[in-house]
């Protein structure tokens, strides 16, 4: 019965030893939202094809929205994006957007994104992962980055945007504010 109990007050103490450390592991990790470890603002050019602009298109619906509301509700957009550093589409582009948007929602214009931000610089080399709700409306809206790849392996931090310009439905442009908390 002995042999038990020591075997009990051993499990008991590496236990308690393990989440002591895990306990110190987390609080030195505390991240500071005003101390960013890396920040970068660029610009996401997205044009739509319409039908007749297929040589200047980067993105094409490939749902139609459907006919509850006014909104585009259930429009799904793929897209292969430019991002400068200026808000010049003509500037050099420094990465490339690739992933989807879609409409969800049938009162106000609401979008969900998800894509990967391509760098195949001489600056930056590898990728970011962001995705989140796009909530239209809002002057600036928070989007989540959740990973990355080689110069960003590992990442994670906060994409702000904001909408630069928007033409109707077939040009917009937004400003991104990428704070990254995580980096390798």
């Amino acid at each position: 019965m002995a042999h038990i109990a020591n075997k009990c007050i051993v499990f008991i103490f590496f236990s308690l030893l393990m989440v002591q450390s895990f306990s110190t592991f987390a609080q030195s990790k505390k991240l500071d939202e005003k101390k960013p470890c890396k920040r970068l603002v660029l610009y996401y050019h997205d044009i739509l094809y319409n039908g007749t602009n297929a040589a200047n298109a980067t993105s094409a619906a490939i749902t139609n929205h459907t006919k509850l509301g006014n909104f585009e509700h259930g429009m799904l957009v793929v897209f292969d994006d430019p991002m400068t550093k200026d808000n010049h589409l003509l500037s050099p582009s420094v990465a490339r957007a690739q992933g989807f948007y879609f409409y969800d929602m049938k009162t106000e214009y609401n979008a969900w994104f998800s894509y990967t931000l391509i760098f195949n610089s001489s600056e930056y080399k590898g990728t970011l992962n962001i995705m989140g709700a796009d909530m239209m409306g809002e002057e600036t809206r928070d989007l989540s980055v959740v990973g990355g790849t080689g110069d960003f392996f590992m990442t994670r931090g906060i994409v702000t945007l904001r909408t630069d310009v928007a033409q109707g439905l077939y040009y917009f442009r937004l400003e991104m504010d990428i704070k990254l908390y995580e980096c390798p």
